[in-house]
């Protein structure tokens, strides 16, 4: 089944356009989903608002968004007041200006899509904006009114495609500071640092998503399985119990179960920094 765009409209460059769409490129729609029933009919459950004071439903009709105050009390905002103030859609997604792909923090990535060409004869104007990008070395900030709302978006090639991740807004990002500005800098002895250096060498890999599975997604489909069949609910594996030892005695122990424990010349030798790296105020 073909892919169904979110979003279709025109990619514009200056006076290069081309016609694009916007598909979901992670989706939840995959995983195991659970209706509310009634216990003792077996019927589906909706849902209904009430009034917290009196406990009686609320008609639709009478239900009205509200902003609440500090003083407890809430001002009536109406559905066409929010409508008068929503941003037009020209349906144009218009590039603002190309930039390092490493110039924004990956704190402000939010929602990946896809961008292709909706038609054909559109595939050449595209592949040479993504020509373009990928040999200056470039992503593309664009803006575009998204599903009611101005958004920002960072276009960069990916292998043989083109990735359009919408972007967070400043004031959506919290700061590091509100976490770790109570954190000093911490001296670190040599033989420590050297045997964090020697461990993290001998767990290097690569990220392969394959490997990786959602145990708790797994653990459902086999419920649903299990319930369907008649079967026993299947059992949750206990996990092992591990022990909370010193962190400088567990990189000893674990340099020694590797083999390959520095020499302590080695160590000795090894130059190493007397203070952690400070944090940056937004993470990488």
């Amino acid at each position: 089944m073909a892919a169904r765009a979110s979003w279709k409209g025109h990619l514009k460059v200056g006076d290069l356009a081309c016609a694009v769409g916007l598909y979901t490129a992670v989706s939840s729609s995959d995983r195991v989903s659970f209706n509310i029933i009634n216990r003792r009919t077996g019927h589906r459950v909706e849902r209904q608002f009430v009034d917290s004071e009196t406990g009686k439903p609320v008609e639709r009709g009478d239900q009205v968004k509200g902003y609440q105050m500090e003083n407890g009390d809430y001002i009536v905002i109406e559905g066409d007041e929010i409508a008068e103030i929503m941003p037009e859609s020209d349906k144009v997604l218009n590039i603002k200006a190309f930039i390092a792909y490493d110039d924004i923090d990956k704190l402000y990535f939010d929602r990946p899509y896809y961008l292709a060409p909706v038609d054909e004869h559109d595939e050449e104007a595209l592949s040479l904006i993504a020509r373009g990008m990928r040999d200056g070395k470039v992503a593309a900030l664009a803006e575009a009114v998204l599903f009611r709302r101005n958004r920002t978006l960072l276009i960069r090639p990916h292998d043989d495609y083109i990735v359009a991740t919408m972007l967070n807004f400043d004031y959506e990002v919290r700061s590091a500071d509100t976490v770790f500005n109570d954190i000093p800098d911490i001296k670190f002895d040599k033989e420590m640092i050297a045997l964090a250096g020697h461990i993290i060498g001998t767990k290097q890999g690569s990220f392969e998503p394959s490997e990786y599975e959602d145990r708790y997604e797994a653990a459902l489909v086999e419920l649903v399985k299990a319930k369907i069949e008649g079967r026993a609910p299947p059992k949750k594996k206990q996990a092992p119990e591990r022990k909370v030892v010193d962190l400088m005695e567990a990189l000893r122990q674990s340099a020694k179960m590797t083999g390959k424990a520095p020499a302590k010349k080695a160590l000795a030798e090894k130059k190493a920094p007397a203070r952690s790296d400070s944090r940056s105020k937004k993470a990488s």
